[in-house]
Protein backbone atom coordinates (compact mmCIF):
# COMPACT_ATOMS: atom_id res chain seq x y z
CA UNK A 1 0.00 0.00 0.00
CA UNK A 2 1.78 3.21 -0.93
CA UNK A 3 0.00 6.50 -0.26
CA UNK A 4 -1.11 7.17 -3.83
CA UNK A 5 -3.53 4.30 -3.30
CA UNK A 6 -5.42 5.06 -0.34
CA UNK A 7 -8.32 6.01 -0.51
CA UNK A 8 -9.78 9.60 -0.66
CA UNK A 9 -11.16 10.60 3.15
CA UNK A 10 -10.40 13.94 3.14
CA UNK A 11 -12.81 15.75 0.32
CA UNK A 12 -15.96 15.22 2.37
CA UNK A 13 -16.60 18.43 3.86
CA UNK A 14 -17.75 17.45 6.91
CA UNK A 15 -14.68 15.47 7.58
CA UNK A 16 -12.97 18.66 8.93
CA UNK A 17 -14.27 20.70 11.79
CA UNK A 18 -12.92 24.00 10.54
CA UNK A 19 -11.67 25.96 13.67
CA UNK A 20 -9.23 28.89 13.57
CA UNK A 21 -7.01 27.58 16.37
CA UNK A 22 -7.05 24.34 16.41
CA UNK A 23 -6.26 22.58 13.06
CA UNK A 24 -7.06 18.56 13.10
CA UNK A 25 -10.51 18.87 14.61
CA UNK A 26 -12.29 15.67 12.44
CA UNK A 27 -14.69 13.38 12.50
CA UNK A 28 -14.67 9.70 12.29
CA UNK A 29 -18.34 9.16 10.48
CA UNK A 30 -17.95 7.78 6.50
CA UNK A 31 -16.32 4.97 7.23
CA UNK A 32 -17.05 1.73 5.18
CA UNK A 33 -16.53 -1.23 7.14
CA UNK A 34 -15.30 -5.29 6.18
CA UNK A 35 -19.38 -6.06 7.27
CA UNK A 36 -21.09 -3.67 4.81
CA UNK A 37 -21.62 -0.69 8.10
CA UNK A 38 -20.63 2.85 7.49
CA UNK A 39 -19.06 4.78 10.79
CA UNK A 40 -21.57 7.23 11.60
CA UNK A 41 -21.18 10.85 11.39
CA UNK A 42 -21.60 13.66 14.00
CA UNK A 43 -20.79 10.54 16.60
CA UNK A 44 -16.73 10.85 17.40
CA UNK A 45 -14.06 13.05 16.77
CA UNK A 46 -10.09 13.05 16.68
CA UNK A 47 -8.34 16.48 17.66
CA UNK A 48 -5.39 18.20 18.55
CA UNK A 49 -5.37 20.54 21.00
CA UNK A 50 -8.60 21.55 22.64
CA UNK A 51 -7.01 24.04 25.21
CA UNK A 52 -6.91 26.64 22.90
CA UNK A 53 -10.70 27.01 22.25
CA UNK A 54 -11.76 30.25 22.79
CA UNK A 55 -14.62 33.03 21.17
CA UNK A 56 -16.01 31.78 17.33
CA UNK A 57 -14.24 28.23 18.25
CA UNK A 58 -15.72 27.12 21.04
CA UNK A 59 -19.62 28.12 19.90
CA UNK A 60 -18.55 26.04 16.89
CA UNK A 61 -17.88 23.06 18.95
CA UNK A 62 -20.56 23.61 21.43
CA UNK A 63 -22.87 22.90 17.70
CA UNK A 64 -21.28 19.31 18.29
CA UNK A 65 -23.34 18.39 21.22
CA UNK A 66 -20.26 17.02 22.78
CA UNK A 67 -20.94 15.25 25.82
CA UNK A 68 -17.15 13.58 26.28
CA UNK A 69 -13.76 14.91 26.36
CA UNK A 70 -10.90 12.49 26.77
CA UNK A 71 -7.75 14.36 27.04
CA UNK A 72 -5.12 12.27 26.19
CA UNK A 73 -1.67 14.65 26.92
CA UNK A 74 0.80 13.68 29.90
CA UNK A 75 0.96 16.02 33.42
CA UNK A 76 2.84 18.37 32.49
CA UNK A 77 1.21 18.96 29.32
CA UNK A 78 -1.78 20.24 30.98
CA UNK A 79 0.20 22.10 33.74
CA UNK A 80 1.79 24.27 30.84
CA UNK A 81 -1.52 24.69 28.38
CA UNK A 82 -4.58 24.15 29.93
CA UNK A 83 -7.31 21.36 29.36
CA UNK A 84 -10.68 22.01 27.43
CA UNK A 85 -12.41 24.82 28.64
CA UNK A 86 -15.22 22.16 30.49
CA UNK A 87 -15.99 25.01 33.08
CA UNK A 88 -17.30 27.21 30.05
CA UNK A 89 -19.14 24.29 27.72
CA UNK A 90 -19.58 21.13 30.61
CA UNK A 91 -18.70 17.91 29.35
CA UNK A 92 -17.84 14.26 30.76
CA UNK A 93 -14.10 15.15 31.07
CA UNK A 94 -11.08 12.55 30.78
CA UNK A 95 -7.71 13.35 31.36
CA UNK A 96 -6.11 9.92 30.35
CA UNK A 97 -2.23 10.09 29.82
CA UNK A 98 -1.09 7.31 27.92
CA UNK A 99 2.67 8.28 28.05
CA UNK A 100 4.42 10.25 31.05
CA UNK A 101 6.83 12.13 29.11
CA UNK A 102 7.13 13.56 25.74
CA UNK A 103 9.70 12.53 22.91
CA UNK A 104 13.13 14.43 22.90
CA UNK A 105 15.78 14.77 20.48
CA UNK A 106 17.74 11.15 22.25
CA UNK A 107 14.31 9.54 21.34
CA UNK A 108 15.87 9.35 17.55
CA UNK A 109 18.51 7.17 18.29
CA UNK A 110 20.37 8.42 15.37
CA UNK A 111 17.62 7.24 12.89
CA UNK A 112 17.11 9.94 10.27
CA UNK A 113 13.95 7.80 8.29
CA UNK A 114 10.76 9.19 10.08
CA UNK A 115 8.59 5.89 9.53
CA UNK A 116 11.37 3.92 11.40
CA UNK A 117 11.41 6.17 14.33
CA UNK A 118 7.57 6.52 14.52
CA UNK A 119 7.26 2.66 13.97
CA UNK A 120 9.41 1.98 17.09
CA UNK A 121 7.47 5.24 19.08
CA UNK A 122 3.87 3.65 18.99
CA UNK A 123 5.13 0.13 19.77
CA UNK A 124 6.36 1.44 22.79
CA UNK A 125 3.87 3.84 23.31
CA UNK A 126 1.52 1.04 22.93
CA UNK A 127 3.56 -0.64 25.93
CA UNK A 128 3.67 1.90 28.18
CA UNK A 129 0.15 2.84 27.62
CA UNK A 130 -1.80 -0.27 27.57
CA UNK A 131 -4.05 0.43 30.60
CA UNK A 132 -4.99 3.54 29.84
CA UNK A 133 -5.60 3.02 26.25
CA UNK A 134 -8.15 0.36 27.83
CA UNK A 135 -9.46 3.23 30.12
CA UNK A 136 -9.70 5.35 27.28
CA UNK A 137 -11.72 3.14 24.97
CA UNK A 138 -14.03 2.44 27.86
CA UNK A 139 -15.00 5.60 28.37
CA UNK A 140 -15.83 6.14 24.52
CA UNK A 141 -17.72 2.76 24.64
CA UNK A 142 -19.64 3.76 27.74
CA UNK A 143 -23.80 4.42 27.49
CA UNK A 144 -24.39 8.25 27.11
CA UNK A 145 -20.61 9.00 25.89
CA UNK A 146 -21.14 9.69 22.74
CA UNK A 147 -21.22 12.22 21.19
CA UNK A 148 -17.61 12.28 22.08
CA UNK A 149 -13.83 13.79 21.11
CA UNK A 150 -10.37 12.47 21.86
CA UNK A 151 -7.22 14.39 21.28
CA UNK A 152 -3.48 14.75 22.18
CA UNK A 153 -1.54 17.72 21.20
CA UNK A 154 -0.97 17.39 17.70
CA UNK A 155 -4.18 14.98 17.32
CA UNK A 156 -1.46 12.56 15.33
CA UNK A 157 0.43 9.88 17.28
CA UNK A 158 -1.64 9.16 20.53
CA UNK A 159 -4.84 10.58 18.78
CA UNK A 160 -3.51 8.40 15.98
CA UNK A 161 -3.04 5.20 17.77
CA UNK A 162 -6.50 5.91 19.67
CA UNK A 163 -8.09 6.24 16.55
CA UNK A 164 -6.46 3.22 14.98
CA UNK A 165 -8.01 0.55 17.97
CA UNK A 166 -11.56 2.52 17.40
CA UNK A 167 -11.71 1.90 13.60
CA UNK A 168 -9.99 -1.30 14.11
CA UNK A 169 -13.03 -2.27 16.63
CA UNK A 170 -15.47 -1.24 13.96
CA UNK A 171 -13.94 -3.17 11.38
CA UNK A 172 -13.11 -0.41 8.97
CA UNK A 173 -10.26 -1.62 6.41
CA UNK A 174 -6.72 -0.76 7.37
CA UNK A 175 -6.10 1.14 3.92
CA UNK A 176 -8.95 3.32 5.62
CA UNK A 177 -7.41 3.55 8.63
CA UNK A 178 -3.59 4.73 6.94
CA UNK A 179 -5.76 7.24 5.35
CA UNK A 180 -7.32 8.96 8.19
CA UNK A 181 -3.90 8.79 10.12
CA UNK A 182 -2.32 10.43 6.80
CA UNK A 183 -5.09 13.44 6.91
CA UNK A 184 -2.87 14.49 10.16
CA UNK A 185 -0.19 15.74 8.01
CA UNK A 186 -2.79 18.38 6.48
CA UNK A 187 -3.77 19.48 9.85
CA UNK A 188 0.07 19.94 10.83
CA UNK A 189 0.69 22.38 8.04
CA UNK A 190 -2.17 24.29 9.11
CA UNK A 191 -1.09 24.23 12.57
CA UNK A 192 2.41 25.55 11.36
CA UNK A 193 0.97 28.28 9.20
CA UNK A 194 -1.48 29.56 12.09
CA UNK A 195 1.54 29.18 14.54
CA UNK A 196 3.76 31.50 11.99
CA UNK A 197 1.06 34.34 11.56
CA UNK A 198 -0.29 33.92 15.01
CA UNK A 199 3.07 33.17 17.03
CA UNK A 200 6.12 33.89 15.33
CA UNK A 201 7.76 32.36 18.73
CA UNK A 202 5.95 28.98 18.64
CA UNK A 203 6.35 28.60 14.82
CA UNK A 204 9.80 29.20 15.83
CA UNK A 205 10.11 26.45 18.62
CA UNK A 206 8.19 24.57 15.99
CA UNK A 207 10.68 24.51 13.41
CA UNK A 208 13.56 23.46 15.44
CA UNK A 209 11.80 20.41 16.83
CA UNK A 210 13.10 17.09 14.69
CA UNK A 211 10.85 16.48 11.38
CA UNK A 212 9.88 13.31 12.56
CA UNK A 213 8.09 14.18 15.54
CA UNK A 214 5.67 16.15 13.22
CA UNK A 215 5.75 13.91 10.65
CA UNK A 216 2.58 11.48 9.83
CA UNK A 217 3.88 9.11 8.11
CA UNK A 218 1.58 6.25 6.10
CA UNK A 219 4.27 3.32 6.73
CA UNK A 220 4.19 3.69 10.11
CA UNK A 221 0.46 3.09 10.84
CA UNK A 222 0.18 0.49 8.29
CA UNK A 223 3.46 -1.50 9.95
CA UNK A 224 1.73 -0.67 13.28
CA UNK A 225 -1.84 -2.20 12.12
CA UNK A 226 0.77 -5.77 10.21
CA UNK A 227 2.06 -6.05 14.21
CA UNK A 228 -1.23 -6.31 15.68
CA UNK A 229 -2.41 -8.82 13.34
CA UNK A 230 1.01 -11.16 13.56
CA UNK A 231 1.37 -10.35 17.48
CA UNK A 232 -2.39 -10.28 18.66
CA UNK A 233 -4.28 -11.17 15.45
CA UNK A 234 -6.11 -7.67 14.67
CA UNK A 235 -6.65 -5.09 16.24
CA UNK A 236 -10.12 -6.25 18.21
CA UNK A 237 -8.16 -9.06 19.78
CA UNK A 238 -5.24 -6.88 20.72
CA UNK A 239 -7.94 -4.41 22.32
CA UNK A 240 -9.83 -7.59 24.03
CA UNK A 241 -6.40 -8.74 25.17
CA UNK A 242 -5.81 -5.06 26.85
CA UNK A 243 -9.27 -5.61 28.86
CA UNK A 244 -11.55 -3.82 26.92
CA UNK A 245 -15.02 -5.96 27.89
CA UNK A 246 -16.59 -7.34 24.18
CA UNK A 247 -19.93 -5.71 25.65
CA UNK A 248 -18.04 -2.39 25.23
CA UNK A 249 -17.43 -2.75 21.63
CA UNK A 250 -20.63 -4.05 21.08
CA UNK A 251 -21.91 -1.18 22.50
CA UNK A 252 -19.50 1.36 20.58
CA UNK A 253 -20.49 -0.76 17.60
CA UNK A 254 -24.47 -0.31 18.00
CA UNK A 255 -23.49 3.39 18.51
CA UNK A 256 -21.43 4.15 15.33
CA UNK A 257 -22.47 1.95 12.52
CA UNK A 258 -25.47 2.60 10.55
Amino acid sequence: MTPHALPDVGSDERRLVRLDAVHNFRDLGGYPTLDGHTTRWGRLYRADGLYRLTGTDLEKVRELGLRTVIDLRTFGEIDERGTFPHQEHPVDFHHVPIISNTWSPADLEHSDDAADFLERAYLSMLEEGEARFADALERLCAPDALPAVFHCAAGKDRTGLLAMMVLGCLDVPDEYIVADYALTEAGMQRFRAWAEREFPAMHQRMSEVPAAFSAAVPAAMLRILGHLRREHGGVRNFVLQLGVAPESIAHLRAEMLD
